[in-house]
């Protein structure tokens, strides 16, 4: 099995509590995600506490947005790490940080990482197809993240 790891980047003009508001309650991720307008339709449940540590998401929609868990399993002011589970179209398990850096000006430096494990025929369809759309889905989401944080 082959180890993956890929990350995007971004500075917000905004300060870091503010930026880990957003990505610490996954019900702020309607405001953000890229992945929230495949599916209209798309089914959410949440559980555990609103935010932080033990804070769950669970989401099914269209085979554009498919169905899967996540969970937030660390949280502190510089970092924010989810067991990201997907169930459908295939299934994966990857961990997802966002680590948070205040830089000066009250300005903040954010890097999405998502890294985990594949088998070969996942590492080279990897390499063919899923770095690329993810990459473009993270630099997406990391501007709708950098707008949502910078509005409030």
């Amino acid at each position: 099995m082959a180890d993956f790891s890929m990350s995007r980047s971004t500075t917000v003009d905004a300060p870091s509590d503010r930026v880990h508001g957003l990505v610490d309650d996954f019900r702020q991720w309607q405001e953000w995600s890229p992945w929230e307008g495949l599916d209209p339709a798309l089914e959410r449940r949440y559980s555990g506490p609103a935010s932080g540590v033990g804070s769950r998401y669970h989401w099914s929609g269209n085979k554009k947005a498919g169905e899967g868990d996540m969970e937030i399993v660390e949280s502190t002011p510089s970092r924010v790490a989810v067991d990201l589970q997907f169930l459908k179209p295939f299934k994966a398990r990857n961990l997802t940080t966002f680590e948070l850096e205040q830089v000066g000006g009250g300005r903040t430096r954010v890097v999405w990482t998502m890294s985990g494990r594949r088998n070969p025929v996942m590492s080279l369809a990897g390499k063919l197809y899923f770095d690329k759309a993810v990459g473009k889905d993270f630099d997406r989401g990391l501007a709708s993240l950098k707008a949502a944080a910078e509005a409030r």
